[in-house]
């Protein structure tokens, strides 16, 4: 297996290859895990009913996927991931603001299902955790070398052998005694419900970053629409089943989530080994994404200040670098995990719902797709050093989305008005959209009157 030549540079034509079909087990895979099934079951450590829990997880995810999908097509477009793209609304400077942000993002994914892959290791060979963390980081620093065509291979397998692990599952929860109440449809919680909504949502958004990263090798001549809807399809079904069983297991089973994937394998009974390969299995595939979109991160972050050649060498090194940081996160967060990653889940979404709002307003209603992809890796380009309007926009929105939080750490003063309904996602979606469309659409009309008359003098 030849390991990847590429990093966050333009994918010229000749390199481009596969169908848009290929995304499907990529997002179906990527979905098939613990840590998908552990934030499943977070409605109900919120207080929904099961009933209530599944209706929130299918409406959190159809409604983020959108926004995921959304993102996934502009890969084959523009071939160049999707971070890079950022810099043509913040500026060849600017992107590294929500940059540092994204990073975020991937540090504790990686941290949260290394936990879970960890506590699952360590519950089948008795191994002391700290080991089981270092092992398992050790695989995915080794898998991530390899890059993007691995990945995909890697990702196939995945999704053949999950599908069927997880359908006998399946079968076996659905044998499970359920507490007498938990289907009830009379009474629902609003403020929990929608918080539900917004955390399930978030899991779907959390891909947005690095969703084209695995698109833009895909021909040019890929439509838009299959791209959108096998990434859509893929991700909505993974994410949709799996979260399903969270919510079934821990209504089900009392203090599941203290041990999830041990738990889950010995559902299996004298089969649980193969379960427990099978989880080790998706928590590894998943943190190979999670170290990659860290790598690309920390390239992106780098390349305008020094024209680093990512060599193989080079890609060693920094890859092995994020791993160390994820590696440190995990051994750090390993004796309070739910309480990490239940804040760390609404955290990131108050950063991540404005950018990707300010993303999508520019590709499909402003530009239309069509971008200068020289100039988004030339600071003194189209696009500049540092977009204000944009940063700006970010940065209100930011400050708009605070009167709404719920979370552990803060309550805003709104959200207390609102029975505790947390909000800000849609206050995070509607403020950078309208901050952003209407100062950026003025300035690129400016821009182009301008070209016009240089033409016309010319």
């Amino acid at each position: 297996m030849k390991v990847e030549s590429r990093s966050i540079e333009y994918i010229p034509p000749e390199e481009r290859h596969g169908k848009a079909s290929d995304l499907f087990p990529i997002w179906f895979g990527a979905n098939m895990h613990i840590t998908t099934l552990v934030t499943g079951a977070l409605p109900i450590t919120l207080g929904l009913n099961l009933f209530w829990s599944l209706v929130a997880i299918v409406i959190g995810t159809l409604i983020g996927a959108i926004f995921m999908a959304s993102h996934s097509a502009q890969g084959p477009q523009l071939g160049i991931p999707q971070m890079i793209q950022s810099r043509a609304q913040f500026g060849v400077i600017g992107a590294i603001f929500p940059l540092f942000l994204v990073m975020f993002v991937y540090f504790g994914y990686f941290a949260s299902s290394g936990l879970l892959a960890a506590q699952t290791l360590s519950s089948l060979t008795s191994m002391d955790q700290t080991y089981s963390i270092l092992i398992l980081n050790a695989i995915c620093f080794a898998v991530t070398i390899f890059g993007y065509q691995f990945i995909h291979k890697m990702q196939k397998v995945l999704s053949w052998t999950t599908l069927v692990a997880y359908f006998i599952a399946t079968i076996l929860v659905f044998q499970l005694s359920i507490p007498a109440g938990s289907w009830n449809v009379g009474h629902v919680n609003i403020a929990q419900f929608l918080l539900a909504i917004s955390m399930v949502a978030t899991w779907q958004l959390a891909y947005a970053p690095y969703v084209a990263d695995y698109s833009r090798y895909l021909p040019v001549t890929t439509p838009t629409s299959y791209t959108f809807w096998y990434s859509y399809a893929g991700t909505a079904i993974g994410t949709v089943w799996m979260m399903s069983l969270g919510a079934i297991l821990t209504t089900a089973i009392p203090k599941f989530l203290d041990n999830s994937g041990s738990n889950l394998a010995h559902l299996f009974g004298k089969f649980a080994i193969i379960m427990f390969l099978v989880i080790l299995f998706g928590q590894l595939a998943i943190n190979v994404f999670n170290l990659y979109g860290a790598f690309m991160s920390t390239i992106t972050t780098i390349e305008p200040f020094m024209k680093l050649k990512v060599t193989a060498k080079v890609r060693v090194i920094m890859i092995f670098a994020v791993t160390v940081i994820g590696t440190i996160l995990c051994l750090l967060g390993k004796s309070n995990f739910l309480s990490f990653f239940l804040n760390f889940i609404f955290f990131m979404s108050y950063f991540l719902i404005p950018w990707t709002a300010i993303n999508l307003v520019d590709y499909y209603l402003l530009r239309h797709g069509k971008y200068n992809v020289k100039d988004i890796f030339d600071p003194n380009g189209q696009y500049g050093k540092v977009n204000m309007i944009t940063c700006i926009a970010f940065l209100l929105s930011i400050l708009a989305e605070i009167p709404f939080i719920n979370a552990s750490f803060y309550v805003g003063p709104f959200a207390k008005a609102f029975d505790g309904a947390d909000l800000a996602w849609a206050v995070g979606l509607v403020v950078p959209a309208v901050s952003y469309y209407y100062p950026m659409k003025k300035k690129l009309n400016s821009s182009q009157t301008n070209l016009e008359a240089q033409e016309n003098i010319s």
